[in-house]
């Protein structure tokens, strides 16, 4: 049985230890969440929406003391992370209210004589594996759609987030959730691979790199059974002739330097039409040198340390071999003076398709710029990527560009803003983005059994 430590990236202290389950402990959870699972699907509906409500309630309660734990263990700025908590909450109303009718049979009309339905129906027990950059958003917009639907949960969380991980169970269990419907497992690598090969397990959802993703969902599909890929991004962000500049600067600080960076529908690839660059850049560039870069327990902090320092070695490797490579560093480019995993916000020009970086994702607050001469060019270059989840186009003309959105190879565009999540809005991409969708209604489907009931 091994041993988790989260380390605060601020000052590279260990926060707390905590000890992974053993098999015998792993195959109660399991035992539990499946008997849990067959009481739990025949609950009314109204029931499984009060239980949602009470959930966001306590969140809201405890948004204060849950933030914390968030910046102290992954560095996001505490003020960001209340964000992040009250999405959360809005996301487990949103389901509360929403979701019966989500989940309720719809009448099939028939030609022949006779009627038919269509269930959804839960289909049992889930695991859900998270990454720790968002380490409530992401388990909630898993966790709601597939409660009110009637599933149960066994949760692997991020290591790097295990405060936060506990801290879910225990709200689960001071809201009232019963046993076996949500739980947390501090599990190894090992005993994933063994639960997604148990019968009683009969769903998975991996956020997390496309790597991870190849993984879980070779595993999966070995023992056939659906699976929600939610994978990297290398989000093109382009900016054309008639585009609001200093909008569409600020919205590009913001988009390249949300969460330190560390964020898959980060903006990252900037490709902008050649008779606006000079002035784009230089608001951009001017944008990114004034981010405060500190301490997240500092309200004033508009962007805190990099999640490890491993996460800032690998950043920093990639910049370095970009540069070898012929890339320019218009500003930041090296990691900051004093102890903590800080990195600046950083661009990089000048990085030509046989650059080692071109196809790479850089998880952190480091933007790639493009020059194009026109739209066509820009859409290529948009769709040059081995990845397809978000993307943003800014323009004076909506219309226009929302008639270019057919021609992006994304699961999201945003029109004149940077990606943005609400509980409606399906989330998902193509290509090694990954597979699947989360929120709305999409987010109840993935993990449902399409009954046909006929009668006649």
């Amino acid at each position: 049985m091994g041993t988790i430590a989260a380390v605060n990236p601020s000052t590279g202290q260990i926060l707390a230890e905590f000890q992974q389950l053993t098999d015998e402990l792993l195959e109660q959870a399991v035992d539990t969440a499946n008997q849990a699972q067959r009481a739990w699907k025949k609950t009314s509906l109204e029931e499984r929406s009060q239980l949602l409500r009470a959930i966001a309630r306590t969140y809201r309660e405890r948004a204060d003391a849950l933030a914390t734990d968030v910046a102290l263990e992954m560095g996001k700025p505490v003020t960001a992370a209340k964000g992040e908590l009250a999405l959360v909450a809005s996301i487990y109303e949103y389901y509360a209210e929403h979701g019966p009718a989500m989940v309720a049979p719809r009448a099939i009309p028939e030609h022949e004589s006779g009627n038919a339905m269509v269930r959804k129906d839960p289909i049992g027990v889930l695991l859900g594996i998270m990454p720790w950059n968002f380490p409530h958003y992401q388990v909630a917009r898993f966790v709601a759609p597939n409660l009110m639907l009637g599933n149960t949960i066994l949760l692997k969380h991020a290591s790097i987030c295990a405060p936060s991980a506990q801290n879910i169970a225990e709200l689960m269990q001071a809201t009232g959730v019963p046993e076996g419907l949500y739980t947390n497992i501090f599990a190894s690598h090992g005993q994933i691979e063994t639960l997604v090969a148990d019968p009683r397990i009969k769903g998975i959802s991996l956020t997390g790199s496309d790597g991870a993703g190849e993984r879980i969902g070779a595993l999966a599909g070995k023992h056939i059974k659906p699976a929600v890929l939610e994978l990297g991004g290398s989000d093109p962000f382009i900016v054309l002739a008639d585009a609001d500049l200093e909008k569409a600067a600020q919205a590009a600080v913001v988009g390249r330097c949300n969460n330190a960076g560390q964020q898959c529908t980060g903006a990252k690839r900037f490709i902008i039409h050649s008779s606006v660059y000079e002035r784009f850049m230089e608001l951009f560039i001017g944008g990114m040198e004034a981010v405060v870069v500190g301490d997240p327990m500092d309200p004033a902090t508009v962007m805190g340390p990099l999640s490890s320092e491993a996460a800032l070695q690998e950043l920093e490797g990639q910049v370095q071999q970009a540069v070898a490579e012929g890339a320019q560093v218009l500003t930041g480019g090296t990691r900051l003076d004093g102890p903590g995993a800080y990195y600046p916000p950083t661009v990089l020009a000048g990085v030509s398709k046989d650059n080692s970086v071109y196809y790479q994702e850089l998880f952190g607050p480091v933007a790639m710029v493009f020059m194009v001469d026109s739209v066509q060019e820009a859409i290529e270059l948009a769709n040059d990527s081995q990845y397809g989840l978000s993307s943003a186009i800014f323009s004076a003309d909506e219309e226009a560009a929302a008639a270019l959105a057919e021609d992006l190879e994304t699961g999201m565009v945003y029109i004149n803003s940077v990606s943005k999540s609400a509980p409606e809005l399906p989330f998902g991409g193509v290509k090694r983005s990954g597979i699947g969708r989360e929120l709305g209604t999409y987010g109840i489907d993935e993990f449902a059994n399409f009954k046909l009931v006929r009668r006649g």
